[in-house]
Order: structure tokens, then sequence, then C-alpha cells
């Protein structure tokens, strides 16, 4: 009889399930063993946890609400601060999602010593690949096997196509593009921000390098191809030496001290080759098929590829041919499979991926090359594209824009991991459409209250949502909109707004106990669309109108559970801001300024005392739904005006804003709760998607990216 052993060529661990999936939720509850109070993580007493790295975490600690579960780089916190990297706290849960290379970590109680434990923090479980066990719950044999995929990823901020750029999956810019544009943008890997702009505008240019060291050459700013160069150090461009050949549709490879430009068109397909020294241009050896490549190449200067593109006189016919570098010539090697242009391409010499373009129409084809053959991949392409940019390599590339003028951006990986890209779904519809009402907590526990719809004007309905549906709760004491909230689903308060019978702003607030509501008194400055966060017991209302709409606020007011004080002044006075976090550290971003429109994009942050400012949003923006739960360096909005009603979401990381998904539907005029990431993420509902002033039921909610291991069954097929 032969054993698993010798079939494998090692022993078959049994298991109860499969290792490391994610996310896991743990419960937290605390018991006396007889030496103190201590944690127990599902039952176990202060076990030492595994914690994988790119793996999500929940630790529920609701039946141990007095003792708050925090991470730290030592027991205790001692000598160090609360570890807050992927970390976000939502109605008694805490998530980590555990950043790439965390350090060992404690878990403790922030309010007690002596109750925690250790949390290992392995690296990612792609450990796992190739590995066989047994799961006893499913009956069977597994494994981890790494495959290839697309997914979605957050979108440019200006969609365009005919743009170039350089750099890696998760550090890489973008410029150019129709219009002709100058706009570059920089990838963080989770999103898009604005960077410094191109000294020229030009479509179908060139780009190689990095996020902090490319180049940009060529391209057609109309009516004809130019020869123009330049360089970017992460910030700005300098220019440099021109090409010596001006053209359009060009590529380009390597770094900016050693790079490659060939290809081409003006106006017909051209076959020079240049090579640029960090200081000038050199003509080089031609390509042995002159054609218009639109930055399709890879690899450094001395050992480059091109494949695909458009030759001869005509741009809309397609090559397959495929051509190697080597610092001194060019050879032609194994054609593509299928003759295409106008595609997106990343990696080297030895392993070179392109994708879509038009073969001839456009297509999601991914096709790969080893150095001696391509093989067309079983990933493609969400959806058929050309005239977009690829950077990156063949195992880990982003691929972003496209014709006409598209915004999408997707990843491709090739690892062990499923990857789940953050987005936006559906949830319950509210009972009430609504627009311009108050909100708090996120998509587990959220609520809605006042609002304007078409008849009756002025609502004082309250709902509650449980993360699938929305049930009607006890009203408002005086139906209102333009209000705002803060706090969560069972402690909560509704500020401001505008009530009848005269149609001016007032200044009463409401507090929510989870069942009733309960008229509390006035703020010291009626305001309406204020912009509000907090907690039911050290809140901040700030900014808003208080008479005419023309008239805005730069006052602040601090709320203690019982009546309110003066804080500082922003800078700007303005309504309709986003707002996220909490008394001593709190975030504003956008707002309107009042007729004719206008609207800004300056980020303020508040200390407990006063404001400073932040960096900007890369677009103006009112009347967004913030995740108001989030944090002063972590939380994001959606929708809003800018000044057209828009879908866009934008994220915080406390220095820069980027792009994050877009909602399903664009809007504006409403509100939102809840954290960016995490169980109790963000929440959005009702709004004015149109010219219709009668508000929506719609509701979203967002969830952040997710990767779990790509588990599969064994068989004998």
């Amino acid at each position: 009889m032969t054993t698993y052993k010798e079939i494998f060529g090692k022993p078959i661990k049994v298991l109860t399930g499969d290792p490391a999936p994610t996310p896991i939720t743990y419960t937290v509850t605390v018991s006396n063993p007889g030496s103190g109070n201590v944690y127990y993580i599902d039952g176990v007493q202060t076990p030492t946890l595994e914690l994988y790295e790119g793996n999500t975490y929940n630790f529920d600690y609701s039946a141990a609400t007095g003792h708050p579960f925090r991470f730290a780089t030592a027991a205790d916190a001692a000598g160090s601060t609360e570890y807050t990297t992927g970390v976000s706290v939502d109605s008694n849960i805490t998530t980590i999602v555990v950043a790439s290379g965390a350090p060992t970590l404690f878990y403790y109680c922030t309010n007690h010593s002596g109750m925690g434990g250790r949390a290992l923090t392995p690296a990612s479980p792609s450990e796992y690949e190739g590995q066989i066990w047994y799961n006893e719950t499913t009956g069977k044999f597994r494994s981890v096997v790494a495959s290839s995929a697309w997914s979605s990823a957050s979108p440019l901020i200006t969609g365009r196509h005919g743009l170039a750029g350089g750099g890696t999956q998760t550090a890489c810019a973008f410029w150019g593009g129709d219009g002709p544009s100058n706009k570059t943008e920089e990838y963080n890997g989770s999103g898009f921000s604005s960077g410094g702009n191109l000294p020229y505008s030009a479509i179908f240019l060139a780009g190689c390098g990095t996020q902090t060291a490319g180049l940009a050459c060529g391209g057609d700013p109309g009516p004809t191809q130019v020869a123009t160069a330049c360089t970017y150090d992460g910030s700005s461009w300098t220019g440099i030496p021109s090409l010596n050949t001006a053209r359009s549709r060009i590529g380009a490879t390597g770094i900016t001290s050693a790079a490659l430009a060939f290809g081409g068109g003006n106006p017909n397909g051209v076959d020079n080759s240049e090579e640029y020294s960090g200081s000038s241009w050199s003509e080089g050896n031609n390509l042995n098929t002159a054609r218009r490549v639109n930055n399709s190449g890879g690899g450094p200067q001395t050992a480059a590829i091109v494949a695909g593109g458009a030759p001869g006189p005509s741009p809309s016919t397609s090559t397959n041919a495929t051509e190697e570098y080597n610092g001194s010539s060019w050879t032609t090697t194994t054609n593509l499979g299928t003759a295409t242009r106008e595609m997106g391409s990343s990696g080297t010499q030895t392993a070179f991926l392109v994708s879509g373009g038009l073969a001839p129409s456009a297509s999601t084809t991914c096709q790969q090359y080893d150095g001696t053959s391509w093989t067309t991949l079983s990933a493609a392409l969400p959806s058929a594209v050309n005239q977009h940019d690829q950077e990156g390599t063949t195992s880990a590339a982003i691929s972003t824009g496209g014709n006409p003028s598209l915004s999408a951006t997707n990843e491709f990986n090739v690892s062990a991991n499923v990857i789940t890209a953050a987005a936006w779904s559906s949830g319950g519809a509210l009972n009430q459409a609504r627009r311009i009402q108050g909100n708090v907590g996120g998509k587990d526990a959220g609520l809605s209250f006042g609002g304007y719809t078409s008849s009756p004007e002025y609502l004082n309905v309250s709902e509650e949502y449980d993360g699938t549906s929305w049930t009607e709760g006890n009203n408002l004491n005086t139906a209102r909109y333009g209000l705002r909230g803060f706090g969560i689903q069972t402690a909560a308060v509704a500020i401001g707004g505008q009530a009848q019978p005269a149609p001016t702003a007032i200044a009463s607030y409401e507090s929510y106990d989870g069942s009733s509501w309960t008229a509390s008194g006035n703020m010291n400055v009626a305001r309406e669309e204020p912009g509000g966060f907090g907690i039911l017991t050290a809140g901040v209302a700030t900014g808003g109108f208080n008479s005419d709409p023309s008239t805005m606020l730069t006052s602040t007011e601090e709320y203690d559970g019982s009546s309110w004080t003066s804080g500082g002044a922003t800078s700007i006075a303005s309504q309709s801001m986003g707002a996220s976090g909490t008394l001593t550290a709190g975030s504003i971003a956008g707002g309107y300024l009042g007729p004719p429109g206008a609207r800004t994009n300056r980020t303020e942050e508040y200390g407990g005392t006063s404001w400073t400012s932040g960096p900007n949003v890369f677009i103006n923006v009112s009347n967004q739904a913030p995740a108001k739960n989030g944090t002063q360096d972590a939380w994001q909005f959606a929708g809003g005006r800018a000044p057209g009603i828009i879908s866009t979401t934008c994220v915080y990381d406390g220095s820069s804003w980027a792009t994050g998904p877009n909602i399903a539907t664009a809007r504006t005029e409403f509100d939102g709760g809840g954290a960016s990431s995490g169980a109790g993420a963000h929440l959005i509902c009702g709004g004015q998607p149109g010219s219709s002033s009668a508000g929506v039921t719609t509701t979203e909610e967002f969830s952040g990216e997710t990767t779990a291991l790509n588990y599969k069954n064994i068989s004998t097929s």
C-alpha cells in the first residue's frame, strides 16, 4: 500500500479548515482566571496570534466595551505608542489589515495593563503555495495555487487616452494624453493624486523611468509632432535636450540616465532609434520594421523589446513583429500571436506583457513573452481598451486610461492570493426618499435623519440601517433639512439645519440614544449645512451659513455632551463641506463658498483648539458624503458637486488626497457615515442624482480591498 507521504514526498497535514483564511472575525471577551482580568480570544486565554501580512482581521470586543482592544509594538504599549497602521475602530470592532513588513505586535487594553498578549505578523501566506493538506470540514485534499488575474482599481482623476508613464504597480506616474493634456497623476498602489504639470501638452507621447525619476519625450500637441523631452523628479518637470527626430506614437524605455526612444509617426511610421545618456540624445541603429508603437516597449536601454504597432503609411493596420535591442542593434524575433497596435505593455526582454489594443478592433487579450515565445493568457482585461498605458512587470502591472478618454484602471497580479478590489455595492433602500439630511454610522449600523423631499419639504423621519435594510425609528422632534450630525447609531447628535415656519438656519440640536430623540437646546450660532464630527460627548460643529446663503461662517463650536463652547475659526468661510474625526483630531475638506457657485479644495485639520491647513483635494468640491467616523489622517468622501454632480471618491491618508473607487450613482446634497475601511466602513444614502429636488432612496456600502488565498481542491481529474 502506498502512503500519502510516498505520493507527495511529505506528510499530509490534517486541518479542521484551511490555513490563513481572510477576513477573520474574532470574539474578544474578558474574564478573571484568578490573577486579574485578561483577554480571551474566541474563548482562549491570551493566545499568541498569527496575523498574516495582507490579511484582514476583525476583533469584536462588544462583550468587553470597558476594555478597548488595540495594538502596540510593546506589551501594554510600554515605551511605545499605539500601532495604527492599517488599523480602524468602529462600533467596538477593531480591524487590522496587516501591512507588509509589519513588526511583531502586542494586543492590549487601553484602560488596564496586563490583559493582552502577542500577535506575530508572518509574511504573506503565499508560503502555502504548493503545499497540500486535508481539510476535515470539506473532506477534501486542498492546496494553494498561484494564478494570474486582472482586478479593478481606483480611476484616474482625469480620464484620457494616448498617455504615457513610468514606474511600478504600487508607485508610478502617468502624464499627457488627449486634450492635449499636460497633467501628471501619481499612483500609490491604491489611488491617484495630482503631480506637477508637464511643461508641454501632448497626446501620444512616450514615457519611461520611475515615479520619482521619469522621462517624457515626443508626442503631438497639435497640429504637428514634436521632439520635446523632459524629466520628472516626483514633483516637477525639467526640460532636457530634444530628440533628434520629432514624432508621436513613440516608444521609450529605460531610466532617465540611460533611456531609449524608438519608432513612432511623423506622420508615417518611422524606424528611428535614439539613446539618451542623461545629457544628450544620439542616433542608434534603426528598427527593422518602421512602426507607430504607442509607447509599447520594455526593458533597460541595453536589453529592450518592442512588439506590435502600426507599420507603413497607414495608422489603421497592425503588425505582429517583435524586435529585441542589445545596446547597439535591433533583431527580429518571434512574432506576436496576434497582430496588434495601440496596446499597453510592461516588463523586460525576457518577461514582457502586452494587453488590449486594436486587433483589429479593441481587445481584452493579454499576451506574454518569455524571451523565446509568446503565450496568450487566460487572464483577460475586464473590458476592451486601446491607447492606454501600462507599467510594472509581468507579475504586477497596472493599466490605466484608454480610448475614448477613459479613467478606468486595472491591476494585473500573479499571486497565490485572490485580490478583491475595494468597491461600492448597493445596499437596502431608504423607506423615505430624501436629500440634505444627516447621517452617522457605518454600513453595519447606520442612522439617517431629517432632510428634504418634494412633499413634505421638511422631514423628521429617522431610520436605522443594520447592514441589510432600513427600519423607521422614532422621529426627530423638529422636522428640518440642511442639518448634519455626529456620533454613532446608538449615540448621535443632530445639529442645525432649516425648519418651518421661517426659512432660515436654526441653532437647535437633538440627541439620540438608540431609541428616541431628545430636544437638547441650542448651539451658540444657528447653522445650515455645517460640518460635523466627533462623538455624543465630544463633538464639533463648524461653518455653514446662518441667514442668506451668501453669508458663510468660519466659526466653530465644541460640544461636551451638555453644552457648546466656542472653538477656533476656519481660514475659509464655507458650507456643505466633508468632515471626519474627533474633537481633538478632526478634519474638513472642500466646501461651498456661496453664490455664484464657487467651491474650494482646501483641507483643514482641527487639534481641539485651532485649525491648520492641510494638503488640497485634487478637485474643488462641495455637498459630498463623508466617512465622518474616520480619523483625521484616514477618511474619505464620495460624490458631491465639482461643479457638476460627480461619482468620485476622494481618499485622504494624512498627507495627500487620492482617488478611490467611484460610487455607482453620481449624486450630491447627501450625507454619509462610517470609516474608510473595516467592519464599519463608509455608508452613503439619499441625495440628488439629477435635476429632481425630491431626493432618492438609494444606498451604497463601501468595502476595502481584501486578499484571500487561492484554495483549490485536488482531484483525480
